[in-house]
């Protein structure tokens, strides 16, 4: 198997493997092409990657050798025109979300893998992109409301008098979630946190958070763990609530996602206009629409004196460690794809390998995508 490495476009600065993981994959008996400068925004270089035996390559070159193509992000509109029927297409794409570019695949007949769709079971937890990158999304949030409040996160007892720790709410309590809870409980914050399932109440008070209740919510054991839409009385409980912590809040991290649909709006603008001057929200769902009403995706706005930050790629800007642990992710998952002898082996069997592809032959193989998909005709 031919595995190319592709350098990222725009603002991305990970890289889907560091030159350990390429390692790992040589040692696999697995052939990898690296474009040149692949990795140099995460401070990986083409003689590591070298070093390591790899085999530097310009894109074009990559694109007609490689068996696998590998990329965080998706194909761009050049690449798509190159793909051949014949080769594999590896990156997350948000197929539930980007119906257009499935369907773009289908009509290529490219078979595709979207690492954001790895069945989310125990055996496919060390290929897991979504909690790798939330990890990363979570810590980086905390600490950038951190430095733009204009108050202090911990209690400090002072000479000059007392001040009071910060309020952090915290929406949605998945691995983003939670890792914000750890990340502003140990900046000396007061966190409280709120999330449609119930399930979470527990390790969110493990790390020291506080779980606001609304009851009357709907789960889904079938959802995989996410969250699933709610009843039109749930969302009026759980607007109230939210907007009566939000009000009282100097930071509120945003978190909530439900897989292919419109992030749940959960800050209204008149609740942001309530909220104490100089607070800070951070939307980690801005991509999808945001939890905030006010939201703009990449875009940090000041609204009557509460700042608002649409940031949904953290993990571009903690590039090494980001690299490393996506990187991680991909080995584990490619050696579901390698055989014995380095070759390409496609074991549909494989409820991981058959969950992750998308299309394949012309056909949708991922069932949630086909169940979008056949609703969208």
């Amino acid at each position: 198997m031919i595995l190319g490495l592709l350098k990222e476009y725009g603002t991305e600065n990970r890289v889907a493997l560091l030159p350990e993981a390429v390692q790992s994959l040589v040692a696999l008996k697995a052939e990898v092409l690296v474009e040149q400068k692949a990795g140099e925004s995460a401070f990986a270089t083409d003689a590591d990657y070298a070093e390591v035996g790899a085999k530097v390559h310009s894109r074009s070159e990559i694109f007609q050798k490689a068996d696998v193509l590998l990329q965080i992000q998706p194909p761009s509109a050049d690449d798509l025109k190159t793909l051949k029927k014949s080769q594999v297409w590896i990156s997350a794409f948000n197929p539930l979300w980007e119906t257009g570019l499935v369907k773009t695949f289908l009509e290529s007949e490219v078979t595709t893998f979207s690492l954001d769709s790895i069945p989310r079971t125990s055996r496919a937890q060390a290929m897991d992109i979504l909690s790798s990158m939330a990890t990363v999304a979570g810590y980086k949030a905390v600490l950038e409301a951190a430095l733009r409040l204009p108050t202090f996160f911990p209690m400090f007892m002072t000479a000059a008098g007392t001040i009071r720790p910060a309020n952090v709410l915290i929406l949605g309590a998945g691995v983003a979630g939670l890792q914000a809870v750890a990340t502003a409980r140990k900046l000396g914050a007061q966190v409280y946190v709120f999330d449609v399932r119930a399930a979470v109440k527990e390790e969110v008070q493990s790390l020291g958070g506080r779980f606001v209740e609304v009851e009357g919510a709907t789960e889904d054991k079938a959802a995989g763990g996410y969250a699933v839409e709610q009843t039109e009385e749930y969302k009026q409980k759980q607007q109230q609530a939210i907007d009566e912590q939000a009000i009282k809040s100097h930071v509120v991290i945003c978190t909530a996602q439900i897989p292919g649909r419109k992030a749940p709006l959960l800050v209204s603008t008149e609740t942001v206009e309530k909220m104490k001057p100089g607070s800070v929200i951070v939307d980690l769902a801005a991509s999808s629409g945001g939890n905030c009403e006010l939201t703009k995706n990449n875009e940090t706005i000041s609204h009557k004196g509460v700042t608002i930050i649409g940031e949904s790629n953290y993990p571009a800007q903690m590039s090494i460690d980001a690299s490393r642990m996506f990187g991680k992710n991909v080995l584990n998952f490619v050696k579901l794809i390698i055989g014995e002898d380095g070759s390409l082996n496609l074991n549909f069997e494989d409820e991981i390998v058959k969950g992750t592809c998308i299309t394949h032959q012309g056909e949708v193989y991922n069932e949630r995508v086909k169940s979008v998909i056949e609703n969208i005709k």
